[in-house]
């Protein structure tokens, strides 16, 4: 089944040859039919599975190796350019069918609206899940231009199918006002700040299980230039990597990675930092 809904292509570092034989599944979401500035996100899983090769599979901070961990590249989702509903309905699809299988999923976006199917999938068989959200952006818009799928709405999408207080939101620096009143009133919004309050509620969770989705532009675009919409002023690549580290004490039960443009950076170091941030994901939360 799921071999007709992908597209293999070179795998991410590592990576097993045979999918019943991992624990972690990655899979690739090429998908930017709802940005807002800077296309070009479609083709950011594919940049940072071939810029993977560049990096050690062993990692200083955790003493661990990416050959101790069993995982999988899916390859590419295919997905029927343009038409979000239906690409949205796949996307669950193959969520719903690594969670069947017993995989933990670390998907590699693509635009930030493909979070909200895969969330759809997980509150199924997590029904007490929390999120934690890393960006520049407070994506709580009800619309954007009119249309409500929209990497603008995905996180309010999100907080209405797992309740807002069950959002957790960090380095946000840009939105509208009504989204930040929003956000005030409803989620557990950190503004600018990410490693801080991170550490400070990172207990709370307990033995709740947690999905996190992160956006490369929380990264300040000095070291994250490739990314549809680069907002100044976020935290750096070392705050972000501590950030998946303190997570990893959390039950953290799926990943995603989106907004990486390659078509913004041609000197590839925002996928070198998407590439790496996964193997600690993999090492962290695998």
């Amino acid at each position: 089944m799921l071999d007709s809904l992908v597209e293999r292509y070179t795998g991410f570092m590592g990576a097993a040859e045979k999918y019943e034989e991992a624990d972690i599944v990655l899979a690739g979401i090429p998908m930017d039919f709802t940005v807002s500035f800077r296309p070009g996100t479609r083709m950011g899983p594919q940049q940072i599975r071939s810029v993977s090769y560049g990096l050690e599979e062993y990692s200083i901070y955790l003493d661990k190796d990416l050959s101790e961990k069993r995982y999988y590249d899916l390859g590419d989702i295919n997905l029927p350019f343009g038409n979000v509903e239906h690409s949205l309905e796949i996307i669950e699809q193959v969520t719903r069918l690594l969670l069947k299988d017993k995989k933990f999923p670390i998907m590699i976006g693509g635009e930030h609206l493909v979070t909200y199917p895969i969330v759809k999938a997980v509150i199924d068989r997590y029904p007490e899940l929390v999120v934690v959200h890393f960006d520049a952006h407070a994506d709580l818009r009800t619309d954007y231009a009119g249309e409500s799928n929209s990497h603008a709405t995905v996180m309010r999408k999100v907080a209405e199918l797992i309740g807002p207080k069950n959002l957790y939101q960090f380095g946000i620096r840009s939105g509208t006002r009504d989204e930040f009143i929003y956000a005030r009133e409803n989620t557990n919004i950190f503004v600018e700040r990410v490693i801080e309050p991170l550490r400070e509620v990172v207990n709370q969770f307990g033995a709740r299980p947690v999905y996190v989705t992160l956006d490369i532009d929380v990264v300040d675009p000095a070291y994250a230039p490739g990314t549809g919409t680069p907002e100044a002023g976020g935290c750096s690549s070392r705050e972000i990597i501590q950030a998946i580290h303190e997570l990893g004490a959390s039950n953290v039960i799926g990943f995603d990675l989106v907004e990486v443009s390659p078509v913004t950076d041609h000197s590839e170091r925002t996928a070198l930092l998407a590439a790496k941030i996964i193997r600690e994901a993999i090492l962290s939360f695998g």
